[in-house]
């Protein structure tokens, strides 16, 4: 069994930074593709930026240039760096994980949710 356990959110004002990071541990042979999702209150959730294992990235249009995924592989820790936050950023984020567990088992994982929220 694999779980995402993520940390890093709060409250910041706007212009602000903050750092989320998210670790998964379990029976994990390799980590196809992780990404962070985000979700805020009365629309879908939408994706914010993913990395695969050999590193591309791919971002929201609404945070490229702001937001940087990356990984540490050794760790099984995905990390997403928001810089310049708007209110608008303001939501759930959300860890998802394509993990691979062993020759015949491969899906997805979530994490549970922290919450960011960019207010003055």
């Amino acid at each position: 069994q694999v779980q995402l356990v993520e940390s890093g959110g709060g409250l910041v004002q706007p212009g602000g930074s903050l750092r989320l990071s998210c670790a998964a541990s379990g029976t994990i042979v390799s980590m196809i593709v992780m990404a962070w999702y985000r979700q805020a209150p009365g629309k879908q959730r939408e994706l914010v930026a993913g990395i695969t294992s050999g590193g591309s990235t791919n971002y929201a249009d609404s945070v490229k240039g702001r937001f940087t995924i990356s990984r540490d592989n050794a760790k099984n820790t995905v990390y997403l760096s928001m810089n310049s936050l708007k209110p608008e950023d303001t939501a759930v984020y959300y860890c998802n994980a394509v993990i691979k567990s062993d020759a015949y088992t491969t899906r997805g994982y979530w994490g549970q949710g922290t919450q960011v929220t960019v207010s003055s």
